[in-house]
């Protein structure tokens, strides 16, 4: 799908929260069912995901930590994917540095880093090391809620 100024700009609108398709429309002079249609093209084509965030300090008994994998291999997008299924993970980063992957995981007392890491990451083949990052403020981030 092509990414035109209207789809950009639709984009942008929603990027702080759900604003209404009119509001939207009347701000970039279309009618509200182009803005309509052109988010559900969006969504269809896995350009736009309308989701909640919400502020990881403000959930009781959850915390986040970053984790710094060395791979044995690289084939960085297929171990990516792998660890992006795991439970806790948020996201996953192919990066460079010292690491090859980043990972946002939460956790909870239930399931802390010794679970995740015997549980989880203990399934996944060809990991050199790990490295983890207790996140312990954050400042403007919003995450998806993982129970």
């Amino acid at each position: 799908m092509k990414l035109d100024e209207i789809n950009i700009s639709i984009i942008n609108h929603l990027r702080d929260g759900r604003m209404p398709f009119k509001k939207i429309a009347d701000d970039l002079s279309v009618s509200e069912g182009t803005v309509r249609a052109r988010v559900k093209r969006l969504q269809e084509d896995g350009v736009l995901e309308i989701t909640s965030l919400v502020d990881p300090e403000s959930i009781p008994d959850k915390y986040l930590v970053m984790v710094g994998v060395k791979l044995k291999n690289m084939d960085l997008v297929a171990k990516g994917e792998e660890f992006s299924k795991l439970r806790g993970v948020i996201s996953v980063c192919v990066v460079t540095g010292r690491f090859d992957l980043m990972l946002l995981v939460m956790l909870k007392k239930q399931f802390g880093m010794l679970e995740f890491y015997t549980e989880e990451v203990s399934q996944i083949e060809d990991v050199r090391s790990v490295e983890t990052f207790v996140i312990y403020k954050s400042f403007d981030l919003k995450v998806p809620l993982v129970l």
